[in-house]
């Protein structure tokens, strides 16, 4: 990553606004249906998590502002991004595994299964942050919830995105997500256009 100067970017008039606000971040929430990747996690016996992920990343390399963040008060521009995700590990608690994106999903498949083994055994976090854009994700897999808002440390200020169990219909498979954002790092208008985005990823997935 390295520090540009916002002055020089199309986040200049939100960084002023929002730097040192101190409530920044916004929540949106979406309905997503999930009928194709649980289709396609069952299929081709991938995980749907991975599978979300794995949506969710390409949908951030769509939208530029995902490639900057506000870091220590500085604007910093990252090459690349990460998806990162809680895992189980040994010891009955939980570790945080740093993903790194490639559009290539076999590759992406392949990292996640390799790496969150790696953190789930080991038990020690993998951290990216310093070389990716990390956008954080909370998979409550296995409860009911209509939505939950992330915690704002004023330390960390990546993009998160958390959901909990998918709900089933006659013909449909949904998924209430929740994504919090940095109002310096992007505007509603990219929010939503990112949460459109993975909705189009989902349908295409094979």
């Amino acid at each position: 990553m390295k520090e540009v100067n916002p002055q020089t970017t199309t986040r200049a008039h939100a960084f002023e606004m929002w730097m040192n606000a101190p409530m920044p971040m916004v929540t949106f929430f979406k309905t997503l249906d999930v009928s194709n990747l649980l289709k396609t996690s069952k299929k081709k016996r991938l995980k749907f998590n991975m599978l979300m992920c794995y949506c969710i990343g390409m949908a951030a390399s769509k939208v530029k502002e995902f490639y900057m963040l506000p870091v220590s008060g500085k604007l910093m521009q990252f090459d690349t991004i990460a998806v990162n995700t809680i895992v189980a590990n040994s010891v009955g608690e939980v570790s945080s595994c740093d993903l790194p994106f490639s559009k290539d999903l076999a590759q992406f498949n392949s990292d996640y299964l390799r790496l969150t083994k790696q953190v789930a055994e080991n038990c020690v976090d993998l951290d990216l942050s310093a070389e990716s854009m990390v956008i954080g994700t909370s998979a409550l897999a296995q409860y009911e919830i209509d939505g939950a808002v992330g915690m704002y440390s004023g330390i960390f200020n990546n993009p998160f995105m958390i959901w909990g169990k998918y709900k089933r219909a006659w013909f449909k498979t949904t998924l209430t997500v929740s994504f919090q954002f940095h109002h310096t790092q992007m505007d509603g208008a990219h929010a939503s256009k990112f949460l459109g985005y993975i909705q189009k990823e989902i349908d295409k997935i094979e």
